[in-house]
């Protein structure tokens, strides 16, 4: 996950040339409109309340914004540029699609010290592109990507899992080839049918499943595993809970939950944990770690220990905080420690 203080500056749709079938970026970004007011309101506003003032970068999200008209990239980079001349801010980074990036933009934006562009690239399979109308095939991300690290940018993937005509070997597949390109940081979201998309249409008429949540989990589990294993930094999993993006808000059907990540995690280390512990006769458990780890073990309501309890037919189970982002296992029984390296 990334250590850094971002300031979040939301440019809903614009630059995008057409809604991709799962798309209604109002309802995702929950933002109408973008203004320098705007725009400066909410760099001052989250100036004030961050404590580490070390590394803070100014995040373009939502629309592809290298897509959207010159002038208007141009008056809103200028604004965030300021912060960076003024050493509020450290760098810019931005989200934008893989047809809209050549090497006119990219030196435009190195004029502004941008240091992070993004592609929504979702998949790498051609049919899954097609049935969701993303617009562009699947040369077009080797080539903008390698445009992008050629010119020295920060390169970052999104994913998306689950899209009409996905399967999880093609999400798989896709994870792999995100490895070969050498991204510096991968999102991972679930699709989600949100409210007015195309992708609500072909749900409600039974021509689109979405993937259950736990499909969702167990898939994004081993999604994020082929990219722990290749250092590559997987920065979010899962959208961000707005108040549309929400059990109350725009979301129709899909794996939504508001802790997303966590549940992955929770998948991987449990399932670990299982595969350590699944020779041994242990009825009296002990858990050291930091409290992260507890928690992530623990689990959503619970969930992780009576997963524990009833697999490994424990009679107890303590969790002991020593600060240490070892895993180390204490049979209370036979006395022995073990420790779980690397999950």
């Amino acid at each position: 996950m990334s250590n850094k203080n971002i300031i979040p500056i939301f440019v809903p749709h614009l630059g995008c040339p057409h809604d991709c079938v799962f798309c209604n970026q109002n309802k995702i970004a929950g933002l109408k409109d973008i203004s320098v007011e705007n725009e400066r309101k909410t760099i001052q506003e989250y100036l004030s309340y961050f404590k580490n003032k070390n590394d803070i970068q100014i995040a373009f999200y939502g629309g592809s914004f290298t897509a959207i008209d010159y002038s208007l990239q141009n008056t809103l980079l200028k604004v965030a540029y300021e912060y960076i001349e003024n050493g509020s801010v450290k760098s810019i980074r931005l989200s934008t699609r893989p047809d809209s990036i050549n090497e006119k933009i990219l030196n435009n934006l190195k004029k502004y010290g941008v240091k992070t562009i993004e592609l929504g690239v979702q998949s790498l399979n051609e049919e899954v592109l097609i049935s969701s109308g993303r617009g562009h095939n699947v040369q077009c991300v080797y080539d903008s990507s390698k445009l992008i690290k050629d010119f020295g940018f920060e390169l970052g993937l999104q994913q998306m899992i689950g899209l009409p005509r996905d399967t999880e070997e093609r999400a798989i597949e896709t994870a792999k080839k995100f490895v070969e390109i050498g991204p510096n940081i991968v999102r991972i979201y679930p699709t989600l049918v949100v409210e007015d998309t195309y992708l609500e249409k072909l749900y409600k008429s039974g021509k689109y499943k979405p993937l259950t949540l736990e499909e969702a989990v167990d898939l994004s589990a081993k999604l994020l595993k082929i990219y722990n294993r290749n250092n590559i930094n997987v920065i979010r999993i899962g959208l961000q809970p707005t108040e549309e993006i929400n059990y109350n808000g725009s979301i129709v059907a899909g794996p939504f939950h508001p802790a997303f990540r966590q549940l992955v995690e929770n998948k991987i280390i449990i399932d670990k944990i299982l595969k350590t512990l699944e020779n041994k006769k242990i009825r009296n458990l002990e858990i050291f770690s930091n409290n992260k780890n507890i928690s992530t073990i623990a689990g959503q309501n619970k969930s992780g220990s009576k997963k524990l309890y009833k697999d490994l037919k424990l009679k107890s189970l303590k969790f002991v905080d020593n600060k240490s982002n070892d895993i180390i296992f204490f049979d209370r029984d036979s006395l022995e420690k073990i420790n779980l390296l690397d999950w």
